[in-house]
């Protein structure tokens, strides 16, 4: 489909100084954008423009810009990432909004992660989560031939799956009560199913769910809203494999 322009563009954007300060929109136009510009670069011609005019511009988080990274964190129009499904912010065109059209731009909602400017916030919280048991730690040897583990197809496809999530934050951001389960549950799925990270599985889960607890991350009341907006379609049904790697951890205990 051949790109068209849109004329004009109306942004509703959050401010916030640091996280101290208190935060409001602001309203800015931008004009002649195509509908092929990403998200993130029609951002970067409105920063232009504030520079010219001697504002300052909107920070914002972004790396890749190729839907990997998992830095783009907003919410557009309430929604996370914006209004198509399984991208980044980074990877969403604007072909998909309409001239004329206003658009409201948030940072991530959530207690877990505060704001540190504007449309950043401190997703350290999951670094702490991942610190806590999301890695392997036992002695497994020198580098083994590719076949030497046998490992069921289905069972290396699921954790590649678990293993898809970038920690972009869009789960917490969406789910109403502010619950990391989905972003926990993937990366005990992605070891849990793995011979190499089964030998830690009941201590990995209790110190995961245990740090989560801890950082103020809310419960999970399965809305299933963390995979509708997940950019990667992580699944909840590792949220149920988490829930039970957890439930034999403490009886085991």
């Amino acid at each position: 489909m051949a790109d068209t322009i849109l004329k004009e563009l109306t942004l509703k954007v959050w401010r916030q100084k640091d996280r101290k300060s208190k935060g409001k929109f602001e309203t800015y136009k931008v004009h002649n954008v195509s509908t092929g510009t990403s998200f993130l670069e029609m951002l970067d011609i409105l920063n232009e423009q504030l520079v010219s005019e001697k504002q300052e511009p909107i920070a914002f988080d972004h790396d890749c810009r190729e839907g990997i990274c998992g830095m783009c964190s907003l919410f557009i129009d309430g929604r996370a990432h914006g209004p198509d499904r399984d991208v980044t912010t980074c990877q969403l065109h604007m072909r998909r909004f309409k001239d004329g059209a206003t658009i409201t731009i948030e940072p991530w909602r959530s207690g877990a992660f505060p704001v540190i400017k504007d449309l950043i916030v401190d997703r350290k919280a999951y670094e702490k989560i991942l610190q806590a048991g999301g890695y392997v730690s036992v002695n497994t040897g020198g580098v083994p031939d590719a076949n030497a583990i046998p490992i069921p197809n289905e069972k290396a496809e699921e954790a590649m799956d678990a293993a898809a999530c970038i920690g972009c934050g869009a789960c917490v951001a969406t789910c109403k009560n502010g619950s990391a389960m989905l972003f926990v549950a993937a990366k005990v799925s992605q070891l849990a199913l793995l011979p190499q990270g089964k030998v830690e599985t009941a201590r990995r889960a209790k110190a995961m769910v245990a740090k989560m607890d801890e950082l103020g991350f809310g419960n999970c009341t399965n809305t299933g809203a963390c995979q509708t907006e997940c950019p990667k379609g992580i699944s909840i049904s590792h949220i149920a494999r988490l829930n039970r790697e957890y439930l034999l951890a403490k009886v085991k205990d």
